[in-house]
């Protein structure tokens, strides 16, 4: 779902700039570096998911430019490290597919913003949101916030991309529900899947890896 030619104008580039320069800044101010870097876990999480998510979105599908679909994955590392490193390695994500020649340099920070930030605090809020309702099984971490939230996040990034291209005069509202809107249930299910998969996983023999997890609600 990133954007691979400049279809935005140029005062929506600059919004959406300003945007994503605003949320890196909570997110750098988010991570507790001290602790980050005495923890050698952490680190090779937040270096591996870039490695493997830039790999990873190099493969896409898609007809029309900006249009393009491909797995996410950012639900999974933000459950494991937070919404703020997971910010920090979707970037770096981002960073080989503009080595690549994916994607624009041009277009990073809308790339950015829609690709990896609004996914990862989606799922993030999805989590806090499990986390007030105190639930007791842990099945309910599994399902709202890997399967659900992977969904959801997935939903809002697309919503967000089309509002973008619809403002920007790129596409119609009726091409975009077209080629894009009315597809994406079918996108949300992959994406829900394989996070939740990766989370039930992680959850069964890796647990300490979760950051996001309060391991004591669920015995």
């Amino acid at each position: 779902m990133g954007m691979t030619d400049n279809l935005l104008s140029t005062g929506q580039w600059l919004f959406t700039a300003l945007l994503f320069v605003l949320v890196l800044i909570a997110a750098l101010r988010a991570v507790d570096w001290r602790a980050f870097r005495n923890d050698d876990a952490a680190q090779h999480t937040l270096f591996g998911a870039a490695v493997v998510l830039g790999f990873v979105w190099q493969l896409r599908a898609g007809i029309s430019p900006g249009l393009a679909i491909h797995i996410f994955g950012i639900t999974v590392i933000t459950l494991m490290v937070g919404w703020a490193l997971a910010v920090l390695a979707g970037l770096l994500a981002l960073v080989i597919t503009v080595i690549t020649g994916r994607e624009p340099l041009m277009m990073f920070a809308a790339n950015g913003l829609v690709t990896v930030m609004v996914p990862a605090l989606v799922s993030h809020g999805i989590m806090l949101w499990e986390r007030r309702r105190n639930f007791r099984n842990f099945f309910a971490y599994i399902f709202f916030c890997g399967f659900f939230g992977a969904g959801l996040s997935v939903a809002a990034a697309g919503v967000v991309m089309c509002l973008l291209l619809w403002t920007s005069g790129a596409y119609s509202f009726d091409m975009l529900v077209h080629e894009y809107l009315r597809y994406l249930p079918l996108f949300m299910i992959p994406e829900g899947f394989i996070n939740g998969a990766f989370v039930t996983g992680l959850m069964v023999f890796h647990p300490d890896r979760l950051s996001t997890l309060d391991q004591r609600r669920y015995r």
